[in-house]
């Protein structure tokens, strides 16, 4: 299944199945549906009944394969902390990678170079490709380079900048774009989502995260502003207070009350947060915008590291001192 607001995109690629490069890369924001379209792309290449231009029949054996999860012809690459819960290793205490490993990519070997069993195409999609760690993407690159016949490697990626340009320039793009906000919200409407206008701010106008938001992370993030607009903010105590707080969630929040605080000081606009919106008016006024602009910036930066294995106390602790050695900077900068 594709979303409606993918449709016409996914028409237009399925018109060329029979002239589809070796590798695409989906790429576009994450929660609009993109692992979606390259699901519904594969059942639509690996069905046995398919009329040109048309998608999966959804009957065929090819198709009740895909179904079940269980189709020879096609192979899935993800991290293991992606895994369903019934997937992960029962009795194991170690924490399942956020990254693809190298293991993973060598597996496909035998895949990719043998025959497909059904005679037609062979699959392999990857998501979140940016996941692939740096010996995992070269091992790629090879498979990349010299493609088997008849293979078809769909990359799903949220952060392609990320991808190596090596990879990025051996697949064909194809951007995939969010629905308009009334359409966003029509669809969450039909998914009886309760305050769907907030949720989709938040989300950045993206359904399928807006979606995801659940009683617990509204819980979680009311705590956090609650702790970073209190007055005087105290940056290691604030941390004590969310120390069972996810160091990606805290992060997300960051960067996004920083664009915020950024949008209001240039054009009186607030996009994530507008249950916020006084809140973030009275931080922006007190702060310079090199200062914020600066903060900002280096919230994007340590998403590349956030999801990487390391002590998440101190992470977040560090975060927490920087946003307070903001506020103390630029406090002091105007009352000079």
């Amino acid at each position: 299944m594709t979303y409606p607001w993918h449709s016409v995109a996914f028409d237009a690629v399925l018109a060329r199945a029979g002239r589809l490069p070796h590798a695409l890369l989906l790429r576009g924001r994450e929660g609009i549906g993109k692992l979606a379209f390259a699901e519904a792309l594969a059942r639509a290449l690996l069905c046995e009944n398919r009329r040109p231009g048309k998608r999966a029949c959804g009957r065929c054996a090819g198709c009740t394969w895909m179904e079940q999860g269980s189709h020879p012809d096609f192979r899935r690459l993800e991290p293991e902390a992606h895994a369903e819960p019934g997937e992960a290793e029962e009795g194991s205490d170690r924490k399942p990678s956020s990254q693809i490993s190298v293991d993973q990519v060598r597996s496909l070997t035998g895949f990719i170079n043998v025959s497909s069993h059904r005679g037609g195409a062979k699959v392999v999609l990857i998501h979140p490709a940016e996941t692939l760690n740096v010996n995992a993407a070269n091992a790629l690159l090879k498979n990349l380079e010299e493609p088997p016949p008849q293979t078809c490697f769909l990359l799903v990626a949220h952060r392609w900048h990320q991808l190596l340009p090596t990879i990025r320039s051996r697949c064909e793009q194809v951007v995939l774009t969010p629905p308009a906000r009334d359409a966003a919200r029509g669809w969450l409407a039909e998914q009886k989502l309760r305050d769907a206008d907030l949720a989709l701010a938040h989300a950045g106008g993206a359904p399928l995260l807006a979606q995801a938001f659940d009683e617990e992370f509204w819980r979680q993030r009311e705590a956090f502003f609650s702790t970073i607009t209190r007055p005087g903010f105290d940056a290691l105590a604030s941390a004590e207070q969310l120390r069972e707080t996810p160091p990606r969630l805290v992060l997300g929040w960051l960067q996004k009350w920083a664009f915020d605080l950024v949008s209001h000081k240039v054009a009186g606009r607030v996009r994530y947060n507008p249950d916020y919106s006084d809140a973030i008016a009275a931080t922006a006024q007190r702060l310079g915008l090199i200062g914020a602009l600066r903060f900002q910036r280096q919230m994007v930066r340590l998403q590349r590291i956030v999801s990487h294995p390391l002590n998440a106390r101190l992470f977040l602790e560090h975060l927490l001192i920087e946003y307070g050695a903001l506020l103390r900077q630029d406090a002091g900068a105007q009352a000079a």
